[in-house]
């Protein structure tokens, strides 16, 4: 009986404390997407001529690193990321940023599965206004383009001109614009409420309102001011 009963309340405190243990691991996990996209954000700037160009950077209105984006498939083929978002403040500093998700497909003769990370640099509001109402889709509510690289480049070319969004991707070491219409970028409400609180809205995040933001997470905003700095 007293074998029972023990067995009884080992279950009882299992069931009680499995949700914090998921809870704890969705933070694990979300935290090291931040450590993953500082990273990125420091390989970019340590990275020789043939990159992101820094006049570029530092005068964008929001940048995203989604580090380690999967595109798998054969013939019919699709992306997925997982990163963060961060936005240039009124007075001209980096907000704390907010989880997003990269998704999209694409059709072509196409095998295996590749990983890379992406960067998406915001040339304009309009582009940030679209991710603070929750998704948007490259390409389709904002213009999008592979954007220039190389630490002198600069938009030289119509398309380019009218692109509210440059894209990049990086493989193996090496920078280079790519093409990412139709994939559809969103807020990770789950890794946001992971990190910062059940129902913080990316807007509250980008205003500042939020407290006790982890480490990790200060050290992205922390990198692109360091970064970006004039």
């Amino acid at each position: 009986m007293f074998n029972r009963s023990v067995r009884r309340v080992l279950v009882l405190a299992a069931v009680m404390l499995a949700p914090a243990f998921a809870v704890h691991a969705q933070q694990a996990k979300d935290l090291d997407r931040a450590t993953q996209a500082t990273r990125v954000l420091a390989e970019i700037m340590q990275a020789p001529d043939k990159a992101i160009p820094q006049d570029l950077l530092r005068n964008a209105k929001a940048i995203a690193v989604i580090p380690d984006v999967i595109k798998a498939g054969f013939v019919f083929g699709g992306r997925h990321g997982e990163g963060l978002i961060s936005v240039k403040t009124a007075d001209g500093t980096w907000s704390n940023p907010s989880y997003i998700t990269l998704t999209g497909g694409s059709v072509g003769f196409q095998a295996g599965v590749s990983s890379t990370d992406v960067v998406l640099v915001f040339r304009t509001q309009a582009g940030v206004d679209g991710i603070v109402n929750g998704k948007f889709t490259l390409g389709a509510d904002a213009a999008a383009a592979a954007g220039p690289v190389g630490r002198n480049a600069n938009a030289s070319t119509d398309g380019q001109l009218k692109a509210e969004i440059y894209s990049y991707s990086r493989s193996r070491g090496l920078f280079a614009g790519v093409a990412l219409d139709g994939s559809a970028l969103r807020i990770d409400y789950d890794a946001n409420a992971a990190i910062y609180g059940a129902g913080i809205t990316p807007r509250r995040i980008f205003e500042g309102g939020v407290s006790n933001v982890p480490n990790p997470v200060v050290n992205f905003r922390d990198r692109l001011e360091e970064y970006t700095a004039h």
